[in-house]
């Protein structure tokens, strides 16, 4: 069985939080130019393959806030010697 592709709108999404780090949903809807159904299932759909990962949001405890994974640990550069 076949992963499926990724919808145009997670992967629009991802590239968002790639480029402008850490985002609530509203922050997403705003940078997307999206609906904001649309950016929940982009979302829904990026947290399904473990792409992005949410955080506790403490300036507003209702928001959310969405970060790639892949820029949450970037991995440390060996050193030559």
């Amino acid at each position: 069985m076949y992963p499926t592709p990724l919808p145009p709108s997670s992967k629009t999404v991802l590239e968002i939080l790639d480029v402008g780090g850490a985002m609530t949903h509203k922050d997403l809807v705003q940078k997307t130019h999206l609906a904001p159904r649309t950016v929940r299932y982009a979302l829904k759909k990026l947290k399904e393959r473990q792409l992005i990962i949410e955080k506790f949001n403490f300036r507003d405890a209702r928001q959310i806030i969405y970060q790639n994974r892949s820029t949450q640990n970037p991995k440390p550069q060996s050193a030559c010697v």
